[in-house]
């Protein structure tokens, strides 16, 4: 997504348009954010119209191409500051860039009640006829004592702070999302637009040959990655690359990352390909997701991430053809992974069969898997993926079985000292 963002202040020193600069460097995962300048804005006179002018052509060009804007205002006696209502003037005289345009209001300034006066100004100017923007209902954010807000590299020093002005930032962009879907419905097959060939680059994509087979061998030469003994400091934890390795070889079930680009990065290679229940080449990773998926599951593919990608769904489940009960369930689970501004990074696919499970469970507890009369087998529910058609292939019919306790019971006698086996 595409923002711009206007602070409404002309001052060399300004805290507002200091709080827009830290908005577009802490959330370029959520939408890409231009600051627009409005120091050559003339002072608006209803007998000069002077909107054919570049510096007010500037911005009307600008937040028409963008999805969504930013206004920062500053609080003069109680109420916006003279520059930011010179704006709106002339962006409401012939010309009205700021129609049906969602905005966020946000403001800094050197008291604690922060600019909520000015704010609610704004709020009112911005939906009145005439300007008609779609100002976002929910939380505010207010910067209070601006002058000791911010440390030396111009970041927000508080905590609390920031996680706030992060979920503004979410919500914003939610809200722009509601209203581009209102007025633009998605088509039926918008998950064709996905694109499995990996071509639009982020800022974590290394550039080397995606297709290669040593590409982990060159992607690692070009960042100097660490490995070995090197620590990596994670979210709640500190291990060693070797340690982080282990760790995820040892895991019950196969994990693979997708990026956002659609780039396969990475699997976890504690198995042989062949002994895989979603076998895999070590040469594979680095490869686009067109790459590794045969032509007649491409679609589905497409449909799965664009669901996962745009929140239809954030997890979705499906079981493998050629399941049987009694021998083998095998369920690919994808989940959705977001960063803390709730930007889409990729996908966590896990691999695992379930059955040992279930029959451990029987097992334990003496029960059976039955047949529950006039059921009928779910053979895609799992898979679905809301109104995208994204159901998996066919599922034995098995799955209607429910776990009950047995009319002829297969295990009559609970397993009750299993749990505490350390030979079986």
């Amino acid at each position: 997504m595409k923002f711009v963002g206007i602070a409404g202040s002309i001052a060399e020193e300004s805290y507002n348009r200091k709080l827009l600069t830290y908005i577009a460097s802490k959330y370029q995962g959520v939408a890409d954010i231009e600051i627009l300048s409005i120091a050559d804005v003339p002072m608006f006179d209803r007998q000069k119209d002077q909107t054919q002018g570049a510096a007010i052509q500037y911005l009307i060009h600008k937040i028409e191409a963008a999805d969504g804007v930013i206004l920062a205002t500053p609080e003069h006696n109680h109420t916006l500051a003279p520059a930011m209502k010179n704006v709106i003037e002339w962006l409401s005289f012939t010309a009205h860039p700021l129609q049906d345009k969602p905005v966020l209001v946000v403001g800094a300034s050197y008291k604690d009640q922060g600019t909520s006066r000015a704010q609610l100004s704004l709020r009112q100017i911005l939906e009145s006829p005439g300007v008609g923007a779609l100002v976002m209902p929910m939380d505010e954010f207010l910067l209070a004592n601006a002058r000791t807000a911010f440390d030396a590299q111009g970041n927000l020093k508080d905590q609390n702070t920031v996680q706030f002005l992060t979920k503004v930032m979410q919500e914003f962009a939610k809200w722009v999302k509601v209203l581009r879907a209102m007025k633009h419905p998605e088509a039926d097959d918008a998950w064709q637009q996905e694109d499995l060939t990996a071509s639009h680059p982020t800022e974590t994509t290394v550039d080397v040959p995606m297709e290669a087979d040593d590409w982990v061998e060159q992607a690692a030469a070009k960042t100097n990655a660490v490995d070995g003994k090197t620590y990596v400091k994670l979210d709640r934890g500190l291990l060693t690359v070797d340690q982080l390795n282990l760790f995820l070889n040892s895991m019950a079930q196969e994990l693979t990352y997708m990026d956002e680009n659609d780039q396969f990065i990475y699997y976890n290679h504690f198995l042989d390909r062949d002994e895989m229940l979603a076998p895999r080449y070590p040469h594979q990773v680095g490869d686009p997701m067109a790459a590794v998926h045969p032509d007649r599951a491409k679609d589905h593919v497409k449909q799965v991430i664009w669901a996962l990608r745009n929140r239809q769904s954030d997890l979705i489940k499906m079981a493998v053809p050629g399941n049987k009960i009694n021998e083998k369930w095998i369920m690919h689970y994808y989940k959705a992974m977001r960063d803390e501004a709730g930007t889409f990074r990729g996908i966590n696919e896990w691999v695992l069969d379930i059955w040992p499970i279930v029959a451990d469970y029987l097992k334990r507890t003496g029960q059976a898997l039955v047949k529950v009369p006039g059921a009928q087998a779910d053979t895609g529910g799992s898979a679905s993926v809301k109104d995208t058609g994204a159901t998996s292939d066919t599922t034995d019919a098995g799955a209607s079985a429910s776990v009950k306790d047995a009319e002829t019971p297969v295990n009559p006698e609970p397993d009750t000292g299993a749990s505490a086996s350390v030979k079986d």
